[in-house]
């Protein structure tokens, strides 16, 4: 063995007895199993800026520096599994991840399959425009657009008619609004800040929407949370038990602000769920 390979090996070693230190030293606030012991493992869904997978493979992002904290107050590491979106809860029914990250909403259909942890955050409804528009109002008549499957695309239609041009993903709405092609568009704050961060977003504001009893994810935005197996209770009460402690010291306030959203999209409300 030469010289270099001998010191990767003997750092190599030191970083485990470090680990296992640690891991000794510290106590858990609550008995858990996990999918593999010794960590949470995450069925990471990209969505930014709330779950990303960085260079080295690991999820970062909003659910990511959640997790961490909620891993370290329950002495363990995170572990990452990229998934796509269509298979992410899937990860969790199966047992192969404990949660799955990607700005997942408490919906009353996943809790057929899966347990929701309590809120994490709002995923706040936005007004994008060139003129920092927050009232839906003063876009009647005009040509708007949104999302397909947007939580809110429904009461728009009622309220836009044929004024509402729907697209199948954010960046192509975005780019008609760069564009000229709309007034204005509906989209998340969160994909916003995300997209203004990129610089696919030249000479938009993005703000909150104020609230309109004609839209009602206006007046109740989405509730993001955390998928997890329903064979596994004390996990779950665990992980919902930690949530509560991170909102109360404001950690989950200060993720937030750090991804560049509102740091009021922590005060979530009270649990509930979209029908």
């Amino acid at each position: 063995m030469d010289m270099t390979r001998l010191l990767a090996s003997v750092v190599a070693t030191t970083a485990i007895m470090t680990v296992s230190a640690y891991a000794q030293d510290c106590k858990p606030k609550h008995e858990i199993t996990t999918a593999e012991a010794g960590f949470i493992t995450v069925g990471a869904v990209t969505f930014a800026p709330f779950s990303y997978i960085d260079s080295s493979g690991n999820v970062q992002g909003v659910d990511a520096d959640i997790l961490a904290e909620i891993a370290k107050m329950e002495c363990l590491e995170l572990k990452t599994l990229p998934t796509d979106a269509a298979a992410g809860i899937q990860t969790v029914v199966s047992g192969r991840a404990d949660v799955s990250t990607g700005a997942w909403y408490r919906t009353k259909e996943r809790t057929r399959v899966v347990n929701l942890s309590a809120p994490l955050y709002l995923d706040q409804m936005a007004l994008f425009s060139k003129e920092g528009i927050t009232n839906m109002s003063t876009l009647e008549g005009k040509t708007v657009g949104s999302v397909q499957g947007n939580l809110w695309v429904g009461d728009l239609q009622k309220v836009f008619g044929e004024n509402l041009k729907l697209y199948p993903t954010s960046v192509a709405m975005h780019q008609d609004l760069v564009a000229g092609r709309l007034a204005a568009a509906f989209d998340g704050y969160s994909t916003g800040m995300s997209a203004i961060k990129q610089g696919t977003l030249s000479g938009i504001e993005v703000k909150v929407m104020e609230s309109d009893e004609r839209i009602g994810a206006s007046r109740e935005a989405g509730q993001g949370t955390f998928p997890m197996s329903k064979k596994n209770e004390a996990f779950s009460a665990a992980i919902d038990a930690d949530i509560a402690e991170l909102h109360k010291d404001g950690k989950i306030a200060e993720i937030l602000v750090k991804h560049g959203l509102e740091a009021s999209a922590a005060d979530t409300g009270a649990p509930r769920l979209i029908e």
